[in-house]
């Protein structure tokens, strides 16, 4: 299968090797219009579009923000999960810690891993903090999140966890079965099927990493 049909991209996200590439068209405007309008980076362009900057709450009980702790300048993954999920969330949990371990081996820098519950209303710090007890781990890196219910739905939208159809999007399991990834500095983002085999994960997200990063950089090339 080809590289551009492998992947699944955010909702307007290219995987792009150059953030500015995302404003190649800008110099089609008039010169008026260029004159004026600021130019941003494709970095700055995503996080404007689709990470709003919201509060939100770990398992321990800190406050943090969504773009300024979570997200900015580091190679991230995504969940969408809530604590008493028995469907697809603990299958997906499972594969994520094997991920984490598979890319530990691989790249030099951390992977940091956010999930967050679709069910704020219910899922406290206490019961996520429990729930990743019942997992097993323990990695700073590993954050589960909850926060103001309206936030976390939009959040959620946001970031590509949503169907068109308000009726499907009732259903919270729905959301549960990709997975995003990103190299934020970069400002490249993917998605993949969160419960497929961890070691293809893991290859998925290898395409997020520069080269520079891999301790075997032939790997995912």
């Amino acid at each position: 299968m080809s590289e551009i049909t492998r992947r699944k991209f955010l909702p307007g996200m290219a995987m792009l090797p150059l953030a500015g590439k995302l404003l190649a068209h800008a110099d089609d405007q008039p010169p008026a219009l260029r004159k004026f309008a600021p130019r941003l980076s494709g970095r700055e362009m995503m996080r404007q579009r689709y990470f709003p900057n919201f509060e939100l709450i770990t398992q321990e009980g800190k406050k943090v923000r969504f773009y300024d702790d979570l997200l900015k300048d580091k190679i991230v993954i995504l969940q969408m999960m809530y604590a008493d999920c028995q469907g697809v969330c603990p299958t997906i949990t499972a594969n994520l810690k094997r991920v984490q371990k598979l890319l530990k081996e691989e790249i030099t820098q951390d992977v940091h891993i956010c999930s967050l519950t679709t069910k704020p209303e219910q899922d406290t710090p206490a019961k996520l903090k429990e729930y990743a007890k019942m997992h097993g781990i323990e990695d700073k890196n590993w954050l589960f999140l909850t926060g103001d219910p309206m936030e976390m739905d939009r959040l959620r939208h946001s970031i590509g966890f949503a169907d068109p159809n308000p009726e499907i999007d009732k259903d919270k399991l729905r959301h549960s079965g990709m997975i995003r990834y990103g190299n934020e500095p970069m400002a490249i983002w993917g998605t993949c099927q969160g419960s497929g085999k961890p070691e293809w994960i893991a290859q998925e997200i290898g395409f997020a990493i520069p080269r520079n990063l891999k301790r075997h950089p032939k790997i995912n090339e």
